[in-house]
């Protein structure tokens, strides 16, 4: 009855924890840029982050899928898609020796990610919950008035 409830709240845990992964990326690859930290120690921390995050988006797409959720499913397909051809090719990881060269197009991409990620916050918060209000007894018709009081001491 409340699983809508249950996976709306993982799939929020899920896209803050992508969100976070990725500005600690973008941050690790401006203090390289600004030679705070040396490109082995820097690549090191990215590509410590960069399967987990790939796993988390792939579990956050399955999610939609498996509650039935199809078209935040369709959202999300297209990035776990790419996310797996770059882990097949080999292509995932920060190399330390073309750090340097790599550079700016490293947190472009990361940039552009991050938009994506934020347009898949705004999803889960607006439209996840949309959807499953209809499902919750507490808002049906069935009751009549909605007494905010007994429907929040219900949950």
């Amino acid at each position: 009855m409340y699983w809508d409830l249950i996976l709306w709240i993982i799939a929020l845990f899920f896209n803050i924890s992508l969100l976070a992964i990725l500005l600690y990326q973008i941050i690790c690859l401006s203090d390289l840029e600004a030679d705070y930290m040396n490109p082995y120690e820097s690549s090191s921390k990215i590509n410590q982050l960069v399967v987990p995050e790939f796993v988390l988006q792939g579990v956050f797409c399955a999610l939609f899928l498996l509650s039935g959720h199809r078209f935040m499913f369709l959202v999300t397909l297209p990035l776990a898609v790419y996310h797996a051809r770059l882990f097949a090719r080999r292509a995932h990881l920060l190399d330390v020796t073309e750090v340097f060269r790599a550079l700016n197009h490293e947190k472009k991409y990361r940039i552009i990610k991050l938009a994506v990620y934020l347009f898949f916050f705004f999803l889960v918060i607006v439209r996840y919950p949309a959807d499953s209000v209809s499902t919750l007894s507490i808002f049906s018709s069935e009751h009549g008035e909605l007494d905010i009081r007994s429907s929040f001491l219900e949950f």
